[in-house]
């Protein structure tokens, strides 16, 4: 059988992503240094392990409502009370809705807001899902270039908006670069979407690892890490206008119990969960009873901890290459000097000789000019990573 003559165009239009063909190289290497992988390397807290073994244990295995079960959600819901000052109403006429993964609520939006031939606003450099789920929807993602500095601006998005534009997607803390939005960017971005009438999406899965730079609205910090800046906080109708994706993966170390959530306009979570129930019906049962537990963890130490490891980041690569200072995420984005004369694949394949893994910037963007390197690893296999990166960029 011809399976490629059965292939649909939607299809053909997905791109693998290179991260898979680094780490497929990287399994051919003897411990290798790996500074490629955007997955937290410090133990669950046990309280959220026991948490779900619980619900296992008292058979709560079982499907539950489409947008999440009712004590996770209202937890949620006194989080950003708290967090952005939003105001929310009955349980029965949720603000809130759990999915599975951000990843998940990201191709929700997108499913509801996208026809063949609308356009969604994208940062470039980029998340690597945002231009495959345009494409999946027929739709096509804008890139907004944000080099050298790294900040989605209102200038530099207004004159992308066209009769097409359903949305315009931010991420802050931002994979790959840990640039953090200021305030006053946050709330440009927020006037010029009202005013446009599109969509704004607020991707923010990595809000809880903002370091003590990149607090530009607030000097809180809380067990569940900092609080970033974000346009669902410039005032109060901005839950009619914004759309914000968290999870808690990245946050809590769980990334593969795959759990996210939205918060936004009612009338938007309702057809996300309408499409949820006939996709992905609900996120993981346990796991929900496990970020139950979540929700009373304390990160705080391991926030610092990775503001320290990225102190060192830049610290040791600042003399010998530009990038931007990480406000958030565990991400450093290094530009390749133009003396070495190669590009970011290039480079990184050249590192793989020298038993070190890192990501090519040609894989979140257009360009292929950068490197993205994880500081979430042991400070040990940082350390050497490092060192191996500082000789190679000094052409050594």
């Amino acid at each position: 059988m011809d399976i490629q003559h059965l292939l649909s165009d939607r299809t053909r239009d997905i791109k693998v992503s290179g991260i898979r063909r680094i780490l497929e190289l990287g399994t051919q290497l003897d411990d290798p240094i790996n500074l490629s992988i955007g997955q937290p390397d410090f133990p669950v807290p046990d309280t959220i392990k026991q948490a779900a073994i619980d619900a296992i244990a008292q058979d709560r295995n079982g499907y539950t409502l489409t947008q999440g079960i009712p004590e996770l959600r209202t937890r949620i819901e006194a989080h950003l009370a708290h967090d952005l000052g939003w105001s929310f109403g009955k349980a029965d006429d949720p603000g809130v809705m759990l999915t599975s993964g951000t990843s998940g609520a990201l191709l929700l939006a997108f499913l509801i807001l996208m026809d063949p031939g609308d356009e969604i606003i994208i940062p470039d450099p980029y998340f690597v899902m945002y231009p495959q789920l345009a494409a999946i929807c027929g739709g096509t993602a804008v890139r907004c270039d944000i080099y050298p500095d790294f900040r989605m601006t209102a200038e530099l998005v207004a004159p992308l908006i066209t009769e097409r534009t359903k949305a315009v997607l931010f991420n802050s803390p931002g994979n790959p670069t840990g640039v953090v939005a200021t305030r006053a960017e946050c709330k440009d971005l927020l006037e010029l979407c009202r005013a446009k009438g599109v969509l704004l999406i607020s991707d923010e899965i990595y809000d809880a690892f903002t370091f003590s730079d990149g607090l530009s609205d607030t000097t809180a910090n809380t067990p569940h890490g900092n609080v970033c800046p974000s346009p669902a906080r410039i005032d109060a109708a901005a839950a009619e206008d914004v759309l914000v994706i968290r999870g808690f993966g990245k946050s809590y170390g769980i990334t593969g119990w795959r759990m996210g959530y939205a918060a936004g306009p009612k009338a938007l979570l309702a057809e996300m969960a309408k499409t949820q129930m006939y996709t992905f019906v609900c996120p993981p049962s346990i796991a929900q009873w496990g970020c139950l537990a979540a929700m009373d963890a304390d990160i705080s130490m391991h926030v610092a901890e990775y503001e320290s490891r990225r102190d060192l980041v830049v610290r040791t690569l600042s003399p010998v290459a530009s990038l931007p200072v990480p406000s958030g995420a565990f991400y450093a984005f290094v530009e390749i000097p133009k003396s070495l004369g190669c590009t970011g694949t290039e480079f990184c394949e050249r590192a793989i000789e020298r038993n070190l893994l890192t990501i090519p910037g040609g894989v979140f963007s257009d360009r292929d000019t950068h490197i993205r390197l994880s500081f979430a690893t042991r400070r040990d296999k940082l350390e050497q990573g490092l060192g191996i990166l500082t000789d190679m960029l000094t052409g050594k």
